[in-house]
């Protein structure tokens, strides 16, 4: 057993690597290692990209480092509270299983009896993390050289969960408080599970205690040895280099941060994912939403069951009532193919780029009775009174003079030019009666703009009506977000909304053809 202290990242991923090589030609006993970060760290799993991963300018306005790990799986954060442990072994020991799924669960047992030595039941979850009720304390992963493998976990002591979020690119931008709040609820630590973090030295205890019972050892205490230390010294520059933290960087066109919302009659549900379109797999994804979910964590184990899946939809439909058909759960009033559904339109907007749109835009795009690979020729655009100036006497008139003084008059002749009818919309029930009345006269299918939060609230209106359209969000801040919904449904908000024309022109490109 090695506890190597308290080392900056850079330091412990070549620690990582020199225990591994040296491993490899069996020059050293199977080891424990413990491990601890000082600066905090954010650490992208060995084939990720940090750019995709990270949020850079965060981590660097506030002192974290940077850093890629040996092993696969996704990004993590690290502070200076929490533990690593590491088992470096022969993959022919005869404690270790030959599939991989069952290392994992062998493995993991270490720290699972540790953390009960402390007090928490702890559990396995599938594929690799462990659990506190539903709630995950350690992730964990591997890597292999030769016949030797490493196999690490961190065991969350004490967390910031408000700088993790702000740290990686875990895609929460559009959640609400109440959302965000349920992330968090996806993670725990010792501190919140026995009202205090015992002292380090009795927590090294427990996890060494824990991986002596399933080994059935007992560790013998020692230092690095001078081919580990010299090693060590050796790699330890390259892992301090760019070309290691950004040099392995997939192409960032592939992976992609995705949205959707869908109505059920049991509340809303939204999915949050990062996906891969080279491989077509969802690498992470996050479902949130006023839904009622009984157990309150099977929404919490869907995630993992979806986590690294193959996002085709025979594939997903499967992951996905295979699990509620082996889980006894319930979600009132939403049934396993909602789930398929908000899932599949994330995925679809891996598509958009085919038809013209940037990935940067495609979760500023809404779709209403249709998807948008497959909507009618449009032959209308819808602008909200908001995006003109107040003081405008255009303001709450349908048409526009195209003076200039705002972009509302770009849509109008872009629009006009290409034998589009342009309406302003006055208030909500305006929009309902031009709706209903385009559909009425033959119209196709419609584009407009609106906020997000707009879309959502009133999709099932925008359903019921029937008429296919795309939605093209808005900048500046909205009435949600000012509490002035009220005042906007009747056609008196007094702020304005800027129109994203850019985008709109390109929507209207295509679905105008």
């Amino acid at each position: 057993m090695v506890d190597s202290g308290i080392r900056n990242a850079a330091e412990n991923m070549a620690l990582d690597q020199s225990l591994l090589a040296v491993k490899s030609k069996d020059d050293i006993p199977n080891t424990l290692r413990l491990l601890q970060f000082s600066p905090n760290a954010v650490l992208v799993g060995y084939h990720q990209s940090v750019e995709q991963e990270i949020r850079e300018d965060f981590c660097k306005r506030n002192g974290i480092d940077i850093q890629r790990r040996i092993t696969g799986g996704g990004a993590l954060y690290f502070d200076e509270p929490q533990l690593g442990w590491e088992i470096i072994a022969s993959k022919n020991h005869p404690k270790i299983p030959g599939r991989v799924e069952d290392l994992y669960e062998t493995l993991c047992k270490g720290a699972i009896l540790g953390l009960k030595n402390l007090g928490v039941n702890a559990a396995f979850r599938p594929k690799n993390d462990i659990e506190v009720a539903g709630r995950k304390i350690s992730g964990t992963g591997g890597a292999l050289e030769g016949n030797a493998f490493l196999f690490q976990g961190t065991l969350l002591t004490d967390f910031d969960v408000d700088t993790m979020l702000r740290a990686l690119r875990i895609p929460i931008e559009k959640l609400k408080d109440k959302e965000i709040e349920s992330v968090k609820e996806r993670v725990t630590c010792l501190a919140w599970e026995l009202g205090e973090v015992p002292k380090l030295d009795l927590i090294k205890d427990a996890i060494i205690k824990g991986f002596e019972e399933v080994f059935s050892v007992e560790f013998e205490r020692g230092e690095l040895t001078k081919k580990e230390q010299d090693i060590f010294k050796e790699r330890l520059p390259y892992f301090n280099s760019m070309e290691w933290i950004y040099g392995l960087r997939r192409p960032l066109k592939h992976r992609h941060e995705l949205r959707a919302v869908h109505k059920t009659p049991g509340g809303l549900i939204r999915a949050s994912l990062v996906a891969d379109a080279k491989s077509n797999r969802i690498h992470y994804i996050l479902l949130t939403g006023d839904f009622f979910a009984y157990p309150k964590r099977m929404i919490m184990d869907l995630e993992a069951r979806l986590k690294d899946t193959s996002a085709a939809h025979d594939e997903l439909q499967k992951q996905i009532h295979d699990f509620f058909s082996e889980k006894e759960s319930q979600i009132p009033g939403v049934e396993p193919d909602d789930f398929v559904s908000v899932i599949e339109s994330a995925l679809e907007k891996m598509k958009y780029s085919e038809l013209g749109i940037d990935f940067k835009d495609v979760n500023r795009i809404f779709t209403v009775n249709s998807s948008f690979s497959d909507i009618p020729k449009c032959s209308i655009l819808l602008l909200p009174y908001c995006s003109k100036l107040p003081e405008c006497e255009y303001r709450q008139k349908k048409d526009c003079i195209k003076c200039g003084d705002c972009n509302v008059g770009e849509c109008y002749e872009f629009a006009e030019e290409n034998g589009i009818d342009v309406v302003t919309i006055l208030d909500f029930e305006d929009l309902l009666s031009t709706l209903k009345r385009s559909k009425d006269d033959g119209v196709k299918a419609f584009v407009g703009s609106c906020c997000e939060a707009f879309y959502v609230k009133h999709l099932e209106d925008f359903e019921r009506i029937g008429l296919p359209g795309v939605l093209v969000d808005v900048d500046n801040q909205t009435c949600y977000e000012l509490g002035k919904e009220n005042e906007a449904l009747v056609g008196e908000f007094d702020s304005k909304t800027e129109l994203r024309t850019d985008l709109i022109e390109r929507v209207l490109k295509k679905v105008c053809q």
